[in-house]
């Protein structure tokens, strides 16, 4: 069978994904700012369970915009999620991207202290700007987050969504169950691609 490539012009491609994307999920119950999180991360993964398996607290996407409008920073686990946010239209409210997994200090820290390096960087990092932290590797800096936010009072936006098969599911159950502003896909999928997709997400919204 002869393969025949559809013949669309490159700056309409993302458009005609997402057209696609809308199309085949059909009828859904999520609100107009949602379906364009939900809708992000099946355009950057091309899975449409995500539709199925992602959970959102109350006003975590309201959350998430007024951090971003606020120029407050973004934290998150590996260099693979800072790599995929989009910096410059982060920059316009004057946020930036943090992300310390690769600092030798952290890793010292970590080896002494039998640590994963990432959730050390999570630890060392967090400090009063950071808005959203954005978890997509690291289950134990998940976790870690978990902790040093819980308590009253504003708290970040946590976007917790990581892969594998080694707390990852665990650790996004204890995110639903023990905080209260978060985005996350329940079970084992996940990823810094996601990640990044949620959080590239919110910042279009938040460009609107």
């Amino acid at each position: 069978m002869a393969v025949r490539l559809q013949q669309i012009a490159p700056e309409d491609i993302e458009g005609e994904s997402f057209r696609i994307i809308s199309e085949e999920i059909g009828a859904h119950g999520f609100d107009d700012r949602t379906f364009k999180v939900v809708q992000r991360v099946i355009h950057a993964t091309g899975d449409f369970s995500f539709g199925d398996n992602m959970r959102f607290a109350p006003g975590a996407i309201e959350a998430g915009i007024a951090a971003i409008r606020a120029g407050k920073d973004i934290l998150t686990d590996v260099t693979m999620v800072a790599a995929g946010i989009g910096k410059t239209l982060l920059g316009r409210w004057g946020g930036r991207v943090i992300c310390r997994v690769a600092d030798p200090e952290i890793a010292a820290l970590a080896k002494a202290a039998g640590k994963t390096r990432s959730e050390v960087a999570i630890a060392e990092s967090l400090y009063s700007n950071i808005g959203i932290i954005a978890i997509g590797n690291a289950p134990t800096a998940l976790v870690q987050a978990i902790r040093l936010v819980a308590g009253p009072g504003p708290v970040p936006l946590i976007v917790g969504v990581p892969v594998g098969f080694v707390n990852a599911m665990e650790s996004k159950a204890l995110l639903v169950e023990e905080n209260g502003c978060y985005i996350t896909s329940l079970g084992r999928k996940g990823g810094s691609p996601v990640a990044a997709a949620i959080v590239n997400a919110l910042l279009r919204l938040a460009a609107e």
